[in-house]
């Protein structure tokens, strides 16, 4: 494809993933008080909060509040739709064997995302929202922001959707080789350091409660996609012996 196809066809990509954020942000905006008591209910029940009210602070926050719901669903809704957009702009790069690739990577994906997303609002929400409220002492006052509020919870989830895609990015590292398998495993304790970097930036609370969570969660994923990785590697490595003898190593 020439380069002007390349810009045509990244053009025709942002497109359909404007269209999907802009249609999809107008459509749920209807649908944003029934959102936001949904993803709030983790937060909401806290011992803390109970009786109190979230609180919207000028004339213009209940339009903000809304669209900002709407902008979040349709972005967390869209992801597939706006995912397949991004691969498949990469696709015609690819050559035929390597795009046997991309359908189970989308799917897995999509997969590791909602499991992040899902994992965070089941078990995440509710425990670091608490610690952090409950720091506040005697002549602190907490004030729960409805906007502030469903933002750091928003945040949270999307922040252990992306960190969860870990095993996929290490799965190819390791397929294609870039990186040695035994590399990795010799040098776990930089791993370990690098987790808990990731584990840091992607939460946007800082606190130890959903820093310590994130990274048990990565160093769980890691190690699983390590144990499933050498298994793949075992069997190329013995489908390469039975075709090319010891050479294979």
């Amino acid at each position: 494809m020439p380069f002007l196809g390349h810009i045509a066809e990244l053009r025709r990509r942002l497109i359909v993933i404007a269209a999907v954020v802009l249609v999809g942000s107008s459509v749920l905006y209807f649908f944003a008080p029934t959102m936001y008591d949904f993803v709030m209910k983790p937060i909401i029940e806290l011992p803390q909060l109970a009786g109190k009210p979230m609180n919207i602070l000028g004339p213009f926050g209940t339009f903000g509040l809304r669209f900002t719901v709407a902008l979040y669903g349709a972005l967390v809704l869209g992801s597939p739709i706006i995912l397949w957009q991004v691969l498949a702009f990469f696709l015609p790069a690819l050559k035929a064997k390597e795009r046997k690739y991309v359908v189970p990577t989308f799917a897995a994906l999509v997969v590791f995302f909602a499991t992040g997303v899902i994992f965070c609002y089941q078990v995440i929400l509710h425990t670091a929202f608490g610690w952090m409220i409950s720091q506040a002492w005697g002549t602190v006052q907490v004030l729960p922001d409805a906007r502030l509020y469903f933002s750091g919870a928003t945040l949270l989830m999307l922040g252990f959707g992306i960190s969860f895609e870990l095993p996929v990015v290490l799965f190819y590292l390791l397929i294609f080789n870039i990186v040695p398998y035994k590399k990795l495993r010799q040098n776990w304790r930089i791993v370990y350091v690098v987790l808990m970097v990731i584990a840091s930036v992607a939460t946007p609370d800082w606190s130890p409660v959903t820093m310590g969570a994130l990274f048990g969660a990565l160093v769980v994923l890691w190690e699983g996609s390590m144990a499933f990785s050498r298994v793949v590697l075992r069997r190329r490595i013995a489908q390469q012996k039975a075709l090319y003898g010891e050479l294979a190593d």
